[in-house]
């Protein structure tokens, strides 16, 4: 074990815990999980002793034969989906269905958000240069007709990585034209041009996630974040080719109020947005930030509600959502088949 600046790093091989600092293999580190946990505190992961999921936020274990296919096809092509990094409770089911949020650009952000589970490091550049075709290989082999594509934010590249993003995307139209590609991206620092070359890849949908109400961002969200930044970066997708359908997501739970969620949902239609969904957060270690509130199935409906008589496209709502979640079945209308009722009972 080796120091840096009095912290202990990890060699990646010995699995670090969360929160503490590691090597990865390309030899820069990061932080397990994307948050340092505090001095002298357990490493711990999980809900808070006491604290009791509700029933209709249990999701099934991660097993099945389409799952574990999945599983090997990633491992195979060398790529980080944010069902694993982002520790989704969605998993099992997506990748049973032959299904996958296949994200770029690696495993480790240069942003360190409290919600989320991503490991949090400075890259210093590297890239993967066979990735475009991996992701392209792997499209093919899982025969897809819908992928979603994300990535971490990587403020060390002069782009964001927007070049490669779309190369990505490029890669995978290419070898499979009949897949619709959903581009869920960072918010590349603001910089129009950026989002203008994923925008110009081919992309059927572009999604950057708002995730919170104005007043929690920067509770919630790393500081090189920023509402009225990402608001920004969709309203120029859609004026930049407004064939695209655009989308966002936002997370519930954070101790928002029902008019803070109105004006989130009012902002994202003035930027016109497509497409919004609107999930729990749940707190992937307790070096997190903690939940406020379970949002019950049938407060989803309501929401959903609200959404479609601003505007929405679709708006799909409830406990177990996440941005990318069914997202082939959002033009459907019927809240991507999900029944918040049969949940709650």
């Amino acid at each position: 074990m080796s120091e840096l600046k009095g912290i202990p790093v990890l060699a990646e091989a010995a699995r670090a815990r969360s929160g503490e600092k590691y090597l990865t293999p390309q030899g820069f580190t990061a932080v397990r999980d994307g948050i340092r946990a505090p001095r002298g505190s357990s490493l711990a992961q999980g809900v808070p002793k006491g604290q009791r999921l509700p029933g209709w936020l249990r999701a099934r274990a991660p097993t099945g034969t389409g799952f574990h296919q999945v599983r090997a096809l990633v491992r195979e092509h060398r790529l980080a989906t944010v069902c694993e990094e982002a520790h989704c409770p969605n998993i099992g089911e997506c990748w049973n269905a032959g299904t996958a949020t296949i994200m770029l650009m690696g495993a480790v952000c240069t942003r360190a958000c409290r919600f989320c589970s991503v490991d949090t490091g400075n890259p210093h550049g590297w890239l993967d240069a066979e990735e475009p075709d991996n992701a392209a290989r792997t499209v093919e082999l899982m025969k897809l007709r819908y992928v979603v594509l994300t990535s971490v934010d990587r403020d060390d590249l002069p782009d964001g990585g927007a070049a490669h993003y779309a190369a990505c995307v490029r890669a995978i139209k290419q070898r499979n034209p009949g897949t619709a590609v959903e581009a869920l991206t960072p918010d590349f620092r603001g910089v129009l041009a950026d989002v203008a070359t994923v925008v110009d890849s081919g992309i059927e949908v572009f999604a950057q996630n708002i995730e919170t109400v104005r007043r929690l961002t920067h509770p919630v969200r790393d500081a090189r974040a920023g509402y009225e930044q990402t608001l920004a970066v969709l309203a120029h997708a859609k004026r930049h080719r407004p064939a695209v359908l655009t989308k966002s997501s936002l997370m519930l739970g954070l101790g928002e109020t029902d008019a803070e969620i109105d004006a989130t949902l009012a902002d994202l239609r003035a930027a016109a947005v497509d497409l919004v969904t609107l999930g729990q957060y749940l707190r992937p270690t307790l070096n997190h930030l903690s939940v406020e509130r379970f949002v019950t199935p049938a407060e989803f409906d309501r929401y959903r509600e609200r959404a479609l008589a601003l505007g929405f496209l679709e708006c799909v709502a409830g406990p177990l959502v996440r941005s990318s979640y069914r997202a082939e079945q959002a033009l459907n209308r019927n809240n991507a088949g999900l029944d918040n009722a049969h949940m709650a009972r």
